[in-house]
């Protein structure tokens, strides 16, 4: 193929070979912008270094004050966020730093639970002290501390979930699937409960009975699951598939959250995601350190925040570990796997 020498730039300019590729250039941009969608959001107000390398785990309180977060290499930590105060170090062995692979909290943070493997520990957040250690029959997938910290719903690799008594001790209730259960949560009051699993199903239940309300089908794999606090919708991610939102009265799914074809092939998924205190509002964040804002119904997008990189970190600690709400309106937190916590406003 013949180019036109770089002197030659009025002539190169001009010419048709010059301005066919100018077009595929902008078509290329065109179809980039297209299939990576929206362009960056706008940053956090503010960002904080919580861990020097990284978090295997995070958990927002419902009123968005206190943090639990595992890091990869210095064990548990508890924090109060309005004030960025570390609290408490929490780790399972006096002298070591647990690899905490889940943590989860009571609404405004009375009390935590957290995770390494089949191991599970309850703490006090005001005093920090443990109040209890179990060992779960199988590992633990996730977990959701209900209400006045007594039980906790635990995601376990045997097929089950389990409500177990998280201050005496004992299962409750048994929840079964046909895979891994990946993910759980529960409503404000801990009538209801929601798991996602390897069986590519999210299933609703009613724990005082231990029956399942609605089976909700994917695709592939439940990896997430979140109820609103007032039980009356639920989201579920599957991987390679939707992501969807269910009424929990009808058991009709009343939105999808879009995603374009390309991230859903590549795998990219949501990884948090938080309700707010009525359902109205969503928040979900991303592998790929985006946090976006939704508006039910619909969903409609409202607002896109993009998280800042550290360096030193590789593109893997990008994904955004927990999204949340806080008790003043248009204040939301985030935080991501490279060890920040982000505050964000509408």
């Amino acid at each position: 193929m013949l180019c036109a020498r770089p002197q030659d730039n009025a002539a190169m300019n001009n010419s048709p070979l010059f301005c066919s590729r100018i077009a595929i250039i902008g078509t290329l941009a065109l179809v980039v912008t297209l299939l990576s969608g929206c362009a960056p959001g706008e940053p956090p107000v503010n960002s904080q270094q919580i861990a020097n390398r990284g978090l295997f785990s995070a958990a927002l309180s419902e009123d968005g004050h206190y943090l639990v977060a595992g890091s990869l290499y210095h064990g548990g930590s508890f924090w109060r966020l309005d004030t960025n105060e570390r609290l408490f170090n929490w780790n399972h062995e006096a002298g070591d730093f647990s690899p905490l692979t889940a943590v989860t909290a009571t609404a405004h943070g009375n009390f935590a639970v957290t995770v390494v493997d089949d191991q599970l520990v309850l703490w006090d957040g005001n005093k920090g002290n443990s109040l209890t250690f179990f060992v779960a029959p199988a590992t633990i997938q996730d977990a959701k501390l209900g209400p006045n910290g007594r039980y906790a719903l635990l995601g376990l690799s045997d097929r089950t979930a389990v409500l177990f008594d998280a201050m005496r001790g004992g299962i409750q209730r048994t929840f079964a699937h046909d895979g891994r259960v990946l993910s759980v949560d529960m409503n404000a009051d801990g009538t209801l409960a929601i798991t996602g699993a390897e069986d590519q199903q999210a299933i609703l239940w009613d724990i005082a009975s231990g029956e399942p309300r609605f089976r909700w089908p994917h695709n592939n794999e439940v990896r997430l699951v979140r109820m609103s606090p007032d039980g009356n919708r639920v989201i579920s991610v599957s991987k390679y598939d939707r992501t969807a939102i269910w009424d929990t009265t009808s058991g009709e799914m009343i939105g999808q959250i879009p995603q374009s074809r390309w991230r859903i092939v590549r795998g990219e998924v949501f990884t948090s995601a938080a309700f707010s205190a009525d359902g109205s509002l969503i928040l979900t964040g991303t592998t790929a350190r985006d946090v976006h804002l939704w508006q039910m119904p619909g969903p409609t997008l409202v607002k896109t925040w993009t998280l800042p990189r550290r360096e030193e970190m590789k593109r893997s600690a990008a994904s955004v570990l927990a999204v949340g709400f806080t008790d003043t309106e248009g204040e939301y937190r985030a935080v991501s796997a490279d060890g920040m916590i982000h505050r964000l406003k509408r």
